[in-house]
């Protein structure tokens, strides 16, 4: 049985985005800039203190660590946290409102394992990215020959 990755807690920004899954944070833990592959990399929104890179400018709760989560909020969800779940929804078959509303009602430990399950990669047990549907851990080779980065697929 192949072990699986295991998701942290830190890795769950305020927005509701599980940076474990995310392009950027996946190409800073496998260290792609030496692989060939040329993405953009981060430790992830909590890591490195910026809490949410797309709302947190915008956000003056966020900005302030008045909240843990964006649920956490009067305003949940605001137009800025629709858009981006919109985008997400489309594109990279996850919503980040979803993904808050599931820790609000089961907690963070369940919605760590559920993640984990469900982008648990099949061939290897490491995780699955959310915006190309590629394991960086097993599937370098099929990145580096992806076309469009960011798709599931290269249509």
């Amino acid at each position: 049985m192949k072990n699986s990755a295991k998701i942290s807690k830190e890795l769950i920004a305020p927005c509701g985005m599980n940076c474990a899954v995310c392009s950027a944070y996946m190409a800073f833990k496998y260290n792609l800039k030496n692989k060939g592959v040329k993405m953009p990399y981060c430790t992830g929104c909590r890591l490195r203190d910026k809490q949410c890179a797309f709302l947190k400018k915008r956000c003056d709760l966020l900005l302030n660590k008045k909240v843990k989560y964006c649920y956490e909020c009067k305003d949940f969800p605001c137009t800025k946290l629709q858009h981006i779940d919109e985008r997400y929804r489309t594109l990279y078959r996850m919503s980040m409102i979803e993904n808050l509303q599931y820790i609000k009602k089961k907690g963070i430990k369940e919605f760590l394992t559920s993640e984990e399950e469900k982008w648990k990669c099949p061939k290897c047990g490491g995780i699955i990215c959310c915006h190309n549907g590629i394991c960086f851990k097993c599937g370098l080779e099929k990145l580096k020959k992806k076309k469009k980065l960011y798709r599931w697929k290269d249509d």
